[in-house]
């Protein structure tokens, strides 16, 4: 309120002022006229300058008095609205103050409440606790009386007892050792037969290695037999860097100049011969420089994946596919269905149609297409669930294909009705193709399709990262965050993933399930 009557003063004075000034500057133009028109019009025409000079006077005066009540307003307004706005700021102040004050009130009640109770809590807890000392000193004293009287009526001293008690326990125990081993041998006779049977299966299995050695092994040559001490490195750091990295099992034995690769992925089993090759060129193995050489390798992977679907897309004629399913294609380059290449049968398929379709008169770029695209599916069908139809339906769908080829890839193995003369002839040339004597082999499918599950199995458990079947499906190593599995834990991981091998899985033989935790700390020198 004392700023505004300062405020209110201030401006009643610059009002003052400015009435002055308008005044003094009306009769300095006043004069200034008069003298004008007495000096050059004449003494005749000094009185009407001289009431000229009064009208300009008092017209400065009106417009003085005029701005002066239109500044006065507008200050009147500016204060009213300044008192307001302090009087809501105020308002606003006190009722913070007030609320703080209520919670600081309620809080010191609930406290002294809280405090009564924990003095009532403290006195009962002393009453009890002197209580439970008198009935503790009671019992003490009943106990050393009944143990005298015990003695006194069995002849024997507590020692004596102790021993006649050990020796009934003793011989208990034996009896049911004795019977614990006969229900042993009797379930281990039971067990014999489907054992024997596990044992053969395993071995007929390991008999299998030569018959899928073409697709999951893979030979690197080495410039001599010095190299495979240092792939290994010291405490094998290097080899378990690069197994780790690629999930793909190195094999360094006796074979002069040579590693071999192992693994179900083709994928993985590329990158791992690139990345080792340029480890071997190098010459500087150690774990920093694989985890860089396997980038590479990945990334030129990546390159020939892509030159492989565009040289697909070249040799068929086909043309405008989009860049994904170009990507697509070339990872099919790296699968096989029953033994066979499926981006070689995809390709062969897409001839087979176009060729029946130019002889039949239908439409052959839409035949060559479908053809072309109907086992997309298979490309991604190990990371997506469902058939490997649907799958590329989806795919198909996705990148903007025409309802004609989704309908031909749809219809290539009978799950829906061709409505098309391109999706039957798509459904005969998948026939034909995989049909040529040593085309396919299921041994083949059905084994990396166990592989595949495998791994599917152990990234199911919860805190895995990653997981590598390897050893032809005998032993799976898994990786896991180290940051949700402690040591401990990872006992406990192993057995889940067992089993749920062993319940949703049929193998031959053993598993060897190899849980591996491990901690990575990098820090970089500037």
């Amino acid at each position: 309120m004392k700023c505004s009557m300062e405020l209110e003063n201030l401006i009643m004075e610059v009002f003052n002022i400015n009435e002055i000034l308008f005044i003094i500057l009306g009769a300095i133009i006043g004069i200034i006229v008069g003298y004008y028109i007495r000096r050059n019009i004449g003494e005749g025409k000094i009185k009407n300058a001289e009431e000229l000079a009064k009208q300009i006077v008092e017209d400065a005066k009106r417009d003085g008095e005029s701005h002066k009540k239109e500044l006065l307003l507008e200050a009147k307004d500016e204060i009213h609205k300044l008192r307001t706005e302090s009087e809501r700021e105020n308002r606003e102040r006190r009722n913070e103050i007030q609320k703080l004050e209520r919670r600081v009130q309620n809080k010191e009640e609930s406290i002294d409440r809280k405090m009564e109770s924990i003095e009532k809590k403290e006195e009962l807890i002393g009453k009890k606790n002197k209580q439970l000392e008198e009935k503790e000193a009671s019992i003490n004293d009943l106990y050393d009386q009944q143990l005298l009287e015990l003695e006194r009526l069995s002849g024997l001293t507590s020692e004596e007892a102790k021993e006649i008690l050990l020796d009934g326990v003793r011989r208990e125990i034996a009896h049911e050792t004795a019977v614990m081993i006969k229900e042993v041998e009797s379930q281990a006779k039971l067990d014999a037969d489907k054992k024997a049977k596990e044992i053969i299966t395993a071995a007929i299995q390991r008999c299998a290695a030569d018959h899928v050695a073409e697709t999951t092994v893979t030979v690197v040559s080495l410039p001599n037999d010095e190299m495979k001490g240092r792939i290994i490195g010291r405490e094998g750091r290097n080899i378990r860097t690069l197994e780790t990295l690629t999930g793909i099992d190195l094999i360094i034995d006796d074979t002069p100049e040579a590693v071999v690769l192992s693994g179900f992925d083709p994928i993985r089993r590329e990158v791992a011969r690139i990345a080792l090759e340029k480890l071997i060129v190098d010459g500087r193995i150690h774990p920093a420089r694989i985890e860089e050489m396997v980038e590479k390798a990945k990334k030129e992977v990546e390159n020939i994946i892509r030159e492989e679907g565009e040289q697909a897309a070249f040799d068929t004629g086909i043309h405008n596919l989009h860049p994904e399913i170009i990507k697509l294609l070339g990872r099919l380059k790296y699968r096989t269905s029953y033994g066979q290449n499926v981006l070689k049968h995809s390709v062969e398929v897409s001839h087979l149609a176009g060729m029946m379709a130019a002889e039949l008169g239908a439409d052959v770029r839409l035949a060559k297409r479908a053809g072309l695209l109907h086992d997309l599916g298979k490309a991604v069908d190990h990371e997506v669930e469902g058939p490997h139809v649907d799958i590329g339906v989806d795919l198909a769908r996705r990148y903007k294909e025409s309802k004609e080829v989704i309908h031909g890839i749809a219809a290539h193995h009978g799950d829906i009705e061709p409505t098309t003369i391109e999706a039957v002839l798509v459904q005969a040339a998948d026939a034909i193709s995989a049909a040529r004597p040593g085309a396919r082999r299921e041994t083949l499918e059905t084994y990396i399709k166990r592989l595949e599950k495998l791994e599917e199995i152990a990234n199911s458990v919860e805190g895995v990262e990653k997981s590598f079947a390897i050893q032809a499906g005998r032993e799976i190593r898994i990786m896991v965050k180290p940051d949700e599995v402690n040591e401990n834990q990872t006992i406990h991981t192993a057995r889940e993933i067992v089993k749920k091998i062993e319940s949703e899985l049929d193998y031959p033989g053993q598993i060897k399930v190899n849980v591996i935790r491990e901690t990575r700390a990098i820090e970089y020198a500037k």
